[in-house]
């Protein structure tokens, strides 16, 4: 089946955060502007979603919803089939999303003030749920070595030493695009363990990958990764349904998980909507045909994205995601303060992209500019961009 991700879909006036929220969260009010931010799609999800959505909306009853096989045989399916990793559907607990999952985590498995770690620079709500939570955040930045980022497990090692109780991993990592190897995962879960903290790992882009990278599940490393492991992940980036609120948390170990449901239960956390159970159901087990389309589509423009900044914008310097619809570009030879590029592109420019420094350490002079749109669309966006850096 062919696909037409050259499709241009208007999403303003659909209460829409990448769109209609520009005025709202940046004061950015041109009505021609251009949105490259949040990392959602300006793709229709895949026909089998929409149809299964439509069909579930003309029965016009929208009561409490509950779990049935069918929801556990799809996700179990899907990460068998995607990633090799055989789960069993009692080890399935559900989340409105990653960022509430993290949140509710930190919550079950750790005290107001105990330390935990992640690595900057990283996806703001994975810092921001530490801190919000009233738990200690420690850094553990990662290091670019040869145009790449990695993990500096010597001060792994020394943070962790230093009575961290919870330690974030985000895999593939946001906002680099770096899929992180099996030897790499495996030592950061030897680290965690030897100093008795809980790993928990963001894969809501594990299935975002591009080839030859593979993305390896941290909890199916090993059957002591398993026991001691959390993974989140969801359909939400995937087919871009996050409005749907729909996730999955995995936890083997049984004590875990239950400390998990209980602060579910505490927050009033019960079922998904009828529409991200039917969504969730729908493009585990119909499309799949749909996402290797995406990805080709998605390796494209980045190919333009990376050609068109090297001819016209030499100086900065485009990172190689190996995964997800993200480019992190580095922005510093153009001499500017974050202040005055996001200045420029923002309210000179009509062009929103999200600042480097809002993924903490690391991030200055940085931006992440979402290419996950019509090629059209993009080409719209670089011209911006160009504009706004010569």
């Amino acid at each position: 089946m062919a696909f037409d991700f050259d499709a241009v879909i208007d999403r303003r006036g659909t209460d829409c955060e990448k769109w209609d929220g520009l005025a709202k969260r940046f004061d950015v009010t041109q009505p021609d502007a251009v949105s490259m931010w949040v990392a959602d799609m300006d793709f229709a999800a895949p026909p089998a979603v929409v149809e299964a959505l439509t069909n579930r909306a003309r029965h016009g009853i929208y009561g409490y919803t509950d779990f049935f096989p069918d929801f556990f045989e799809a996700a179990t399916s899907w990460m068998r089939r995607r990633h090799g990793w055989d789960i069993e559907p009692e080890w399935i607990r559900f989340a409105p999303g990653v960022v509430s999952a993290l949140s509710m985590l930190i919550q079950a498995l750790t005290e107001p003030g105990d330390k935990i770690l992640f690595q900057p620079p990283v996806y703001p709500p994975i810092f921001l749920c530490i801190g919000n939570n009233g738990r200690t955040p420690v850094e553990n930045p990662l290091l670019v070595q040869n145009g790449r980022y990695e993990m500096d497990f010597e001060d792994l090692e020394r943070k962790l030493a230093s009575g961290v109780k919870l330690a974030v991993l985000c895999s593939p990592h946001n906002p680099s695009g770096r899929v992180w190897s099996a030897e790499e995962l495996t030592r950061f879960v030897d680290l965690c363990l030897a100093y008795g903290a809980t790993p928990v790992s963001d894969e809501i882009h594990h299935d975002l990958v591009f080839p030859p990278h593979k993305h390896t599940v941290l909890a199916g490393l090993s059957p002591e990764a398993a026991e001691a492991c959390v993974v989140c992940c969801a359909p939400s980036k995937t087919f871009n349904i996050a409005g749907l609120q729909t996730s999955c948390v995995v936890i083997k170990n049984p004590a875990l998980r239950e400390r998990f449901a209980k602060q579910l239960t505490a927050n009033a956390v019960f079922a998904p909507s009828p529409f991200g159970a039917t969504a969730l159901k729908a493009a585990y087990n119909h499309g799949e045909e749909w996402l290797e389309a995406l990805i080709r589509y998605l390796a494209g423009n980045f190919a333009h994205l990376r050609a068109r900044l090297a001819a016209e914008l030499p100086a900065v310097t485009v990172y190689e995601p190996e995964a997800m619809h993200l480019a992190w570009i580095d922005c510093a030879a153009a001499g500017l303060t974050d202040a005055a590029l996001k200045e420029r592109l923002f309210h000179e420019a009509g062009l929103v992209l999200n600042m480097g420094p809002s993924f903490g350490s690391g991030g200055e002079g940085f931006v992440r500019l979402n290419f996950a749109c019509p090629r059209m669309l993009l080409d719209k966006g670089i011209d911006r961009f160009v504009g706004a850096l010569l």
